[in-house]
């Protein structure tokens, strides 16, 4: 690459984007490789420095950004700016002159070109690098014509380096402000009969065989900035259509309105803009580009003369990973996984609790009759150490599952699930976790310390027996209980039958509903449980001398349920009840005033039951009545092992807790949970440096660009789950409520009724106290902790889950309608709607309001 400031773009290559910035070198390498790509020239990041040093805007660019690191949040600006904010530093640049060298090799390199219309592009060091676009964060300025009017775009490429949007975008993506400089791509202007973008994967559905392309005519700006809705192309690798939709609106600026915006109706292309032809070569231009690159592409092109051209290219960012393609069974359990893994875990979650603790005691389970469970790396497939996708297990029988029938029995009859806790073993996991919870680990070395986390995961396995060993006697029971009922024609009854078990999450929901009355009897702590917000409640509640008896009976529930996990069982970097009181209390607040009336779904089923013609003869009665309480108890001991095995989560999240404290003194991270972006492994390699205990200074130089390399990543796919409910569920929602006309979505039905009223979403545990008494929930998924919202709500919808989720299964209990699995009832549905919920059909339907909202 030549010193020059200002050079061709074919001087550059990958290599150099120090030089040329992001999508410099990548139009470089294009240059390189024979793409169509408009002349053009690159003006370095040295022209750059140039400017810095021989103004006075470096100076002054240095001392406004070392106020940057500490300055607060501006409240009012929208975009995040800071106090310093980006207006004085691009003050700066538009009082300074171009210094006569830079802009003398500037002028020459456009002569060289030819002079007239050019385009003139901002391009990063920091910019279109996986995980950080920078799209549209700098700015790009179209029809340059003239000398002085380059040299002004020029300098304004530069100081959009300094908007408010890119510095609050580098601030997100952890990226030292001092680090980046910025270079400028001048190009011919094409006079584009047809322009826009393409994308060789699909950036919705992640489908890395289809090809999306948005085209408009005329510049491809238009398409870029959203002011057109563009014709839409969807092909496959050869550019053959597989999917079209015309454009044809337009968003007018209107300075007039002051700003705003309205819309100006186009007439849709009789035909598509784009003819066969054009369509294979833009195919093949994005499959090169995409090789080449070794990465997806978001490449932004314009036709001219019947020639296509390539503008830009970069790796695509958020791109979803290609839809696995599942098979019965993988549907079949589907639901009830990705009810758990509603959150991405976060490396340490993976390689840690989950591969240790959860995952192992599956796979204790699994292999007990002689079944293999999938790997963890098989059902939670990773990119740059973060994980991407669920991929639902498929178990794997072996020989030895032939004898499972025979050992099954054996164990259902020498374990009754009614009497587990009287095991000696669950004794010995409670002793276990008191020592756990009783170890002060500020002390300990490093080693000591993970030693520490070992025994939590041994202690795990406690639970793991009593459910290799119990298990049995809840399967056994519940396949005689719907044996018998499908004899007496009854077998619709089987899971409200079993929902009404007592159970310690039934307790806890108690528990609560005695917090909620204890706060209606102090007259200002009901006032405030109306009218603040959870996290309010939390300093009103821990601060104030006048509310001694709630805060004591709240430390007493807390000291006794507050190891429950807020969001999943899976995740141990998730909050606990005691690390986010806040929940508890929302829950509190939203249990608070009178309780919604409900069906006895359970009472119902079993007087149904119990008046069948043949429960008259009293050893048929007595042993069908047996044959459901037996099956209720095993219910009971699935609910409450999982209720004890979270008891582990605290010690596990107070040692990482600690561990995290040092590695933010050795500097390897920020805050201490940023300590789940490393996996456990990672943490074992690592020594004491000497006796006092302090870790080696070379743990920052090794580590800390991994995690911040697997944030970056983890930000890249935020929004994107897991698993497409689509998947599980079909992508259109609603094709299968078609046999109930006007439904708005279906799923599973899970328990029976009806109900209306209106929605509220409520789409995780910070927004519990949102809930008021009567109110429909619709939620992404549930655990245990959503359970007490059940007592108040008039039915609930739910994204994810079946039949035997928590959701269901609580749905059940306090008799009221839940619709499972409709895999997009949080984005159809909106908070004060009136709606019906059908949960004999699995449908939700438009209500007529009763009242006001």
């Amino acid at each position: 690459m030549t010193e020059q400031t200002a050079a061709p773009l074919a001087d550059f290559g990958a290599r150099d984007i120090a030089a040329a910035g992001g999508k410099g070198a990548a139009l470089g390498e294009l240059v390189r490789q024979g793409f169509p790509v408009p002349p053009g020239f690159i003006i370095t990041t040295g022209a750059f420095l140039s400017f810095l040093a021989e103004t006075k805007v470096g100076v002054e660019l240095d001392v406004l950004l070392s106020r940057e690191p500490g300055a607060a949040p501006d409240a009012g600006a929208s975009d995040g700016g800071y106090r310093t904010g980006g207006a004085a530093i691009r003050a700066l640049f538009a009082g300074a002159e171009m210094p006569g060298s830079p802009r003398h090799e500037i002028l020459d390199s456009y002569a060289k070109l030819g002079g007239g219309a050019v385009a003139v592009r901002s391009s990063a060091t920091a910019e279109d690098l996986p995980g950080a676009a920078f799209a549209g964060q700098q700015d790009t300025y179209l029809n340059v014509l003239g000398e002085d009017d380059v040299v002004q775009a020029v300098v304004a490429c530069w100081a959009s380096l300094w908007t408010d949007r890119a510095m609050a975008y580098r601030r997100r993506q952890g990226i030292d402000p001092h680090e980046v400089a910025i270079a400028v791509v001048v190009q011919k202007m094409v006079p584009a009969a047809m322009a826009g973008v393409m994308f060789t994967a699909n950036p919705v559905t992640g489908e890395r065989g289809e090809i999306v392309v948005d085209a408009n005519p005329g510049l491809g700006e238009a398409v870029v900035s959203g002011r057109v809705t563009p014709e839409h192309y969807v092909l496959d690798r050869w550019g053959k259509v597989l999917g079209f939709r015309p454009g044809g609106r337009e968003v007018v600026i209107s300075a007039a309105a002051g700003g705003g915006t309205r819309e100006r109706a186009g007439t849709p292309a009789a035909k598509p803009g784009l003819v066969a032809g054009q369509l294979a070569e833009l195919a093949r231009l994005g499959q090169e580009a995409q090789q080449h690159f070794g990465r997806p592409q978001d490449i932004e092109w314009a036709m001219a003369g019947g020639v296509m051209y390539v503008l830009q290219s970069r790796p695509m960012t958020a791109l979803p990973p290609q839809p696995p393609s599942l098979n019965a069974v993988q549907r079949r359990v589907g639901p009830f996984f990705i009810e758990m893994f509603q959150e991405r875990p976060y490396p340490l979650d993976v390689s840690g609790w989950m591969s240790r603790g959860i995952l192992a005691m599956l796979q204790g389970m699994a292999g007990s009759v002689g079944v293999v469970f999938p790997k963890v790396e098989e059902l939670l497939p990773e990119d740059d150490g973060v994980v991407v996708q669920l991929i639902p297990p498929v178990p794997r029988p072996t020989i030895r599952t032939l004898a499972a029938p025979v050992s099954l029995l054996r164990r259902s009859r020498q374990f009754k699930p009614e009497a587990w806790t009287q095991d000696p073993r669950f004794a010995l996991f409670l002793g276990n976790v008191e020592r756990l919870n009783g170890k002060d680990l500020g002390p300990l070395r490093w080693g000591a310390v993970i030693a520490f986390l070992e025994g939590c995961f041994a202690t795990m396995r406690g639970i793991t027996d009593l459910r290799v060993s119990y298990l049995p006697g809840i399967l056994v029971p519940a396949l005689k209980m719907r044996f018998m009922l499908l004899f007496l024609g009854k077998t619709r009854l089987a899971p409200a039958l079993i929902a009404g078990a007592e159970t310690r999450t039934s307790q806890a929901n108690r528990a609560l509903e005695r917090l909620a009355s204890l706060a209606a009897e102090d007259l200002s702590l009901s006032h405030a449980f109306l009218e603040a917000d959870p996290r309010q409640l939390v300093d009103l509640v821990e601060k104030d001398p006048e509310h001694r008896a709630f805060r004591e009976a709240f430390e007493a529930f807390q000291l006794e349920y507050g190891h429950r996990e807020t969001t999943s069982v899976v995740l141990s970097s998730s909050p606990t009840w005691s690390d986010a009181p806040e929940v508890v209390l929302g829950l509190v607040k939203a249990m608070s005033g009178e309780r919604h009336q409900t069906d006895d779904q359970t009472g119902t089923a079993l007087a149904e039951l119990t008046r069948h013609p043949a429960l008259r003869y009293e050893p048929v009665r007595r042993t069908v009545l047996a044959a459901v309480e037996s099956a209720r108890a095993g219910m009971a001991f699935r609910e409450d092992s999982h209720f004890y095995a979270t008891k582990v989560i605290p010690p596990i999240r107070r040692a990482y807790r600690e561990l995290g404290r040092r590695l933010v003194l050795a500097g390897v991270i920020d805050e201490p949970d940023d300590i789940y972006h490393l996996r456990f492994e990672e943490l074992e390699s690592i020594m004491d440096a000497d006796d006092g205990g302090a870790l080696p200074t070379s743990l920052r130089d090794r580590y800390r660009p991994l995690v911040l390399a697997r944030a970056a990543k983890r930000r890249e796919l935020e929004g994107i789950p897991l698993l497409d409910p689509a998947l599980l569920f079909g992508r259109d929602h609603r094709v299968r409520g078609r046999r109930v006309s006007g439904a708005l979505v279906s799923g599973t039905p899970a328990s029976r009724g009806q109900a209306s009223g209106i929605v509220r979403v409520i789409r995780g545990p910070a927004e519990f106290g949102r809930l008021r008494s009567g109110e429909i929930l619709v939620c992404p998924y549930t655990n245990p902790a959503w359970t007490p919202l059940f007592q108040r709500a008039a039915a609930v919808v739910v994204d994810a889950g079946g039949l035997g989720s928590h959701a269901a299964i609580v749905a059940r209990e306090y008799g009221i309608p839940a619709v499972m699995g409709t895999g997009s009832g949080t984005s159809v549905l909106a908070d004060g709607q009136w709606v019906l919920v059908d949960g004999n059909l699995g449908v939700v339907l438009p209500a007529a309001s009763s009242g006001s909202v």
